[in-house]
């Protein structure tokens, strides 16, 4: 199978955070640091590029409005390009449509996306009845691409990704 297992990012609180609870990346040198205020998680670049190598697609899922150009150039600047981006708009468009239903807002499985992590226990505790799996991650925890990568991983094995 030629297929690769996907994993998507949250960004609000997962890979943005704030340098008052969280340790980050260094800020952008002006003027990039303007145009792009947010901080990244420390060790995101290499989380993301040490997932690319091994073979995973990654991705961001994200509910903000930011636009897919703004996210791919700010992780650009740290040398990051991702496989797919869904952010709020693209959900609406493509996930919600015309449902009359409320949908929840994230379904990765609609984006084939084996593993979600985000900061809100809803969207994980949810996970299961809309047939995805998640891994929270919110607090500032220096271990924490280490125990992405683990559980990555582990379910590229459950679903017998080659």
């Amino acid at each position: 199978m030629n297929e690769k297992m996907r994993v998507s990012f949250d960004l609000d609180e997962v890979l943005f955070v704030s340098p008052e609870t969280h340790k980050t990346e260094p800020p952008l040198s002006f003027p990039l640091n303007k145009i792009f205020p947010e901080r990244l998680r420390q060790g995101t670049p290499e989380v993301i590029r040490k997932l690319q190598e091994m073979g995973f697609e990654v991705w961001v899922y994200t509910s903000s409005f930011r636009s897919e150009k703004y996210i791919s150039r700010l992780f650009r600047c740290y040398g990051v390009r991702f496989d797919g981006i869904v952010n709020g708009n693209r959900h609406l468009k493509e996930v919600q449509r015309d449902n009359k239903t409320t949908l929840p807002q994230k379904l990765p499985n609609r984006y084939r996306i084996s593993l979600h992590i985000d900061d809100e226990s809803v969207i994980c505790s949810s996970a299961g009845q809309y047939g995805f799996r998640a891994y929270q991650l919110n607090a500032q925890d220096d271990d924490w691409g280490r125990k992405i990568i683990e559980q990555a991983e582990h379910i590229r094995k459950l679903e017998h990704f080659d």
